[in-house]
């Protein structure tokens, strides 16, 4: 498609505004000139689906290291269960042919400490070489190039696989599509354009989503929109400045942007380690947990609605308020960074639904059907 689009929200959707507060939303304008495929990756081909693999063997949790074959295996009956294929071979060609320019979405914002393993990132690229994709054709992408050097992929990927960084400093620009953004103003800030990554619109034809299992400070949860969204996108940060913040509505606008939600193809969701609190951070040693297991899918509201009762029940076992209290009371009982019951801003875990409102997947947990597999 060559014309460009030019799309007001969240006037898109009726669902999306009827997930939304009383309060008015900010008013987006997005510009692409990249057509939805046929059908979108987000949700894919099987919306509502999630798989969760769960293997206690999967990593020590004296020091956080992961054991490859079990990994391996993971992966392999993952995928397999999501997709109903006999053979993981099989099961990868419903998401990536070998002529395919894939785009592996890491999440690096709490690296070294909490970052996608680089042992499932590193089986992920050697299951993609046996399906046929050449290691050329493989990058891992981030958007700060300190934090991903900091996780150390080049130590664990398969020869031939990129690594890339759309900012070698932090806030550069060369590395995001000047054609391609979302424009709104939050709070009056100078710079109110949010350009997608360079190579999400003008190299990959596929991408697979890893994100971790953490909690979010604005958020309220850091799963596979909020990766996909805010790692996909400059300027991002300015959405949760002050107390209130605009991560509600901003997070799944993003997701929806083409051609980001038609080539983001599989979601797996690396929760061998999460975070129950200060994330995307790790601030503190006891707000690490092990909840030793993945989660596969097409559908990213899915995952994240499940990934939410997930942090909600391991916070309420530490004795910690939930993510939906909206009482900035706890913003000024302590410092966030060490104090499970302190909030910085308030949360806003309903980004999941209002992006289900945008079509991007299922959130109605009646709706969601989970297979459980224990290795």
């Amino acid at each position: 498609m060559q014309r460009r689009d030019f799309l007001t929200l969240p006037a898109a959707t009726t669902a999306a505004l009827a997930a939304a507060k009383a309060d008015e939303l900010p008013k987006y304008r997005v510009h692409s000139s990249y057509a939805p495929a046929a059908q979108p990756g987000m949700p894919g081909p099987f919306p509502g689906r999630v798989v969760n693999v769960h293997a206690a063997r999967s990593i020590n949790v004296t020091n956080g290291k992961a054991d490859p074959t079990v990994v391996a295996e993971m992966i392999r009956q993952g995928l397999l269960a999501l997709t109903g294929e006999k053979n993981y071979r099989d099961a990868w060609r419903r998401f990536i042919a070998p002529n395919d320019v894939v785009g592996i979405k890491l999440n690096c914002s709490g690296a070294p400490k909490i970052c996608s393993h680089p042992v499932v990132v590193a089986e992920i690229a050697k299951q993609l070489i046996a399906t046929g994709v050449p290691a050329k054709n493989i990058t891992c992408y981030e958007r700060f190039q300190e934090q991903v050097d900091s996780a150390k992929y080049p130590d664990y990927l398969p020869a031939g696989v990129n690594i890339w960084a759309a900012s070698g400093v932090r806030d550069g620009i060369n590395g995001y599509d000047p054609r391609t953004y979302v424009e709104v103003d939050f709070f009056g800030e100078d710079d109110t354009r949010s350009n997608i990554v360079r190579h999400v619109s003008e190299r990959f034809t596929k991408i697979i989503n890893v994100p971790n299992m953490k909690d979010h400070g604005a958020a309220g949860v850091t799963g596979c929109l909020k990766n996909i969204a805010y790692g996909s996108f400059h300027n991002v940060a300015r959405s949760h400045r002050f107390e209130k913040t605009n991560t509600f509505s901003f997070i799944g606008t993003l997701a929806a942007v083409e051609p980001l939600r038609s080539r983001t193809v599989l979601q797996i969701m690396d929760g061998l380690k999460g975070i129950w609190h200060g994330g995307p951070f790790q601030y503190a040693d006891r707000f690490g947990f092990y909840p030793a297991r993945m989660l596969f899918g097409t559908d990213p509201v899915a995952i994240d609605r499940l990934l939410i009762d997930i942090i909600e029940e391991k916070r309420k076992a530490e004795g910690a308020i939930s993510v939906f209290n909206r009482s900035m009371a706890y913003g000024k009982k302590g410092d966030f960074h060490k104090d499970p019951n302190a909030n910085n801003f308030i949360r806003e875990p309903g980004h999941v639904e209002f992006a289900g409102g945008l079509g991007l997947g299922v959130f109605d947990k009646s709706k969601i059907t989970l297979k459980e597999i224990r290795l």
